[in-house]
C-alpha cells in the first residue's frame, strides 16, 4: 500500500501567515463537504428514476449503487494514485503511485480527507453517465463498465488539478469541475461527453421516436422535483468545498462559491421558466428541472472566482446551451432520457469557456496568486491566453473522454452484449433482472400478448416465481383476518381468489 500526499494541491495562498500548510479545520471542512456532495448520489438516482418509466426505476437505482460501490473500489485502489500520484514514473499525462490508498499516522487525517473528498467527485462524475443509458442497458454488461469507467475520469482529471499535470502547468483553471466532472460525463464536462457515446452506441429506445420526438412523459416527476432539491443541497458541498479548507483566506471563497452557485441556478431556473411559458404556456416539469441544473453545472467551473453577476449571465448561458441541445440530440434521434448531456456536455462546455472570460483574479494573495494563479479572464483584462488554454482543455478532456468511453463500450459488447435484449426492454429491467412486479402493470397479460405475437420469451428470459406485490398482501391479510366480514360488499369487490390462493406459494 502507498501513503498519501497529505492533500491535494490548493492553490489559495496567505502572505500574512508564515505556512500555507492544511489544517485540523481544513481537514474537518473537506470531509464534512465530502458527505454533503456523497448525498448527490440520492439526488441522481430519484431525478433519473423519476424521468424513466416506472417499470425500470428500480434498476436505475441499482446501476447508481453499481456506480459507487464498483467506482469506488477501483479509485480507491487504482484511480486515485493515476489522477494524483507523484512517485517515481508519474508523468504530465497521469500519476504513478498510492495505489491502494493508505497513510502513516503523522498525516493520516489529512491524506484520507483527500481521498474521501476526491473519490465523492469521481464517484459523483460517474454517475451521471447512467441516465443516458436508461430504460435499454444491459445491467450485467453496466457493472463492468461501471467498474472500468473511473478511469475516463481520474486521468483528465489529473491534468488539471495535480500539479504537475501538463493543462495544470498551463495554467488551466477549473475550481469544482465543469471540465472535470461534467464535461466528461463522470463529474461533468467528461460525464456529459461519456454520456454522448454512450447514448448514441446504445441507439434509442423500442419505439422511442415513432410518433416524433416529443419528450416522453415522465414516469414519477415528483421524485424528479425531489432529486434535484437533493442535487441542489449537495452542489452548494461541491462547490464551497472545493476551496479544499477555510484557513488562510479560503473560508471568502467558499462564501462567494456559495452565492455563486445560487446564483447559477436561479438564472437557470429562470431562463427555463420563460422559455417553458413562451413556447407552451406551462410550466414544465422537466425542462425547468435540468435548466436549473445546467445553471449549477456552467457556474461549477468557476464558483470560487467568478463574480455574483457574472455568475447570473453563466447560469443563463448554461440553460441556454442546454435548450437548444436537447431537441437537436432528439432530430438526430440520439435517446437521452434524462438530459444528461444537454445539461452536463453543454453546461461543461460553457462553464469552462466562461472561466477564461469572467475570472478575476486576486493580485493580493501571492505569492501564487491565490485560486486563479494570478490569471484574469478576458473580460477582466487578463488577455487570450486563459481563454485559449481554458479552448484547448475542453478539446483534449472532450476527446479523451469520447474516445475511452467507446472503446470501454465496445469491448464490453464482444463479452457480453450491452444492449437488452427487446423482450426485457418490453416488460421492464425491474421485475427481470431485480425481481420486482410493479403494481400497475399486469405483467401476465403483456407476456401472454407478447407469446401471441410470436416472442420466444425462453430463449431470452429466465423464468422467475411468481412475484407478489404489496397488493396481494394486503389482499391476502383481508381473507385470513377478516373472514367474518367477507361477505360485505367492498370486500367481495377486493379480493381476488388467485391473489390470496397464491401468495405465499
Amino acid at each position: 500500500m502507498s501513503t498519501a500526499p497529505e492533500l491535494a494541491p490548493s492553490n489559495v495562498y496567505n502572505p500574512d501567515v508564515s505556512s500555507a500548510e492544511p489544517t485540523s479545520d481544513d481537514a474537518t471542512w473537506i470531509l464534512t463537504s465530502a458527505f454533503v456532495i456523497f448525498t448527490m448520489q440520492t439526488g441522481f438516482g430519484l431525478l433519473e428514476s423519476g424521468a424513466c418509466a416506472k417499470k425500470n426505476e428500480v434498476n436505475i437505482l441499482m446501476k447508481n449503487v453499481a456506480d459507487v460501490v464498483l467506482g469506488g473500489l477501483f479509485y480507491w485502489a487504482i484511480g486515485y494514485g493515476l489522477q494524483f500520484g507523484d512517485d517515481e514514473g508519474h508523468t504530465g499525462w497521469y500519476g504513478a503511485g498510492y495505489w491502494f490508498l493508505d497513510s502513516d499516522d503523522d498525516h493520516m487525517g489529512p491524506s484520507f480527507a483527500s481521498f474521501i473528498f476526491q473519490l465523492s467527485f469521481c464517484t459523483t462524475a460517474t454517475t451521471i453517465v447512467s441516465g443516458s443509458m436508461a430504460e435499454r442497458t444491459n445491467y450485467n454488461a453496466y457493472i463492468l463498465f461501471s467498474l472500468l469507467n473511473t478511469i475516463v475520469y481520474c486521468i483528465p482529471a489529473g491534468w488539471i488539478w495535480r500539479d504537475t499535470g501538463w493543462l495544470y502547468k498551463m495554467g488551466c483553471l477549473d475550481f469544482a469541475g465543469s471540465a472535470c466532472v461534467h464535461l466528461i460525463g463522470q463529474a461533468t464536462l467528461e460525464g456529459g461527453v461519456s454520456a454522448l457515446v454512450a447514448a448514441y452506441m446504445l441507439k434509442p429506445r423500442v419505439k422511442r421516436y415513432e410518433k416524433g420526438t416529443d419528450p416522453l412523459p415522465m414516469g414519477n416527476p415528483v421524485n424528479a422535483v425531489v432529486g434535484t432539491f437533493a442535487l441542489w443541497w449537495g452542489w452548494l458541498g461541491f462547490n464551497c468545498g472545493s476551496t479544499f479548507g477555510v484557513s488562510h483566506n479560503k473560508w471568502q471563497f467558499a462564501e462567494r462559491a456559495a452565492v455563486t452557485t445560487l446564483n447559477g441556478s436561479f438564472a437557470g431556473g429562470l431562463i427555463a421558466l420563460i422559455y417553458c411559458f413562451i413556447t407552451n404556456g406551462r410550466a414544465e416539469v422537466s425542462p425547468i428541472l435540468n435548466g436549473i441544473l445546467a445553471g449549477l453545472v456552467a457556474v461549477t467551473s468557476g464558483a470560487g472566482f467568478f463574480q455574483p453577476f457574472d455568475s447570473f449571465i453563466i447560469g443563463s448561458l448554461g440553460c441556454i446551451a442546454n435548450t437548444l441541445i436537447a431537441p437537436f440530440l432528439d432530430s438526430l434521434r440520439i435517446d437521452d432520457p434524462v438530459g444528461a448531456v444537454a445539461v452536463h456536455a453543454g453546461g461543461g462546455i460553457v462553464g469552462a469557456l466562461c472561466v477564461g472570460l469572467f475570472t478575476v483574479g486576486e493580485p493580493y494573495i501571492s505569492p501564487n496568486g491565490g485560486l486563479t494563479r494570478g490569471q484574469s479572464g478576458l473580460f477582466k483584462g487578463g488577455g487570450f491566453h486563459l481563454f485559449g488554454v481554458q479552448c484547448l482543455a475542453v478539446i483534449s478532456v472532450s476527446l479523451w473522454s469520447g474516445i475511452t468511453t467507446w472503446m470501454l463500450l465496445a469491448t464490453i459488447d464482444k463479452v457480453i452484449p450491452i444492449r437488452m435484449c427487446i423482450e426485457e426492454e418490453i416488460l421492464g429491467a425491474d421485475l427481470w433482472i431485480h425481481n420486482i412486479r410493479h403494481e400497475y402493470y399486469d405483467f401476465d397479460a403483456i407476456i401472454a400478448e407478447m407469446r401471441r405475437e410470436g416472442m420466444d420469451l425462453e430463449e431470452h428470459i429466465q423464468p422467475h416465481k411468481a412475484q407478489k406485490t404489496s397488493l396481494d398482501f394486503n389482499l391476502f391479510i383481508i381473507d385470513k383476518f377478516l373472514t367474518k366480514r367477507r361477505g360485505n360488499h367492498w370486500i367481495k369487490k377486493l379480493v381476488h381468489k388467485d391473489s390470496i390462493d397464491n401468495f405465499g406459494k
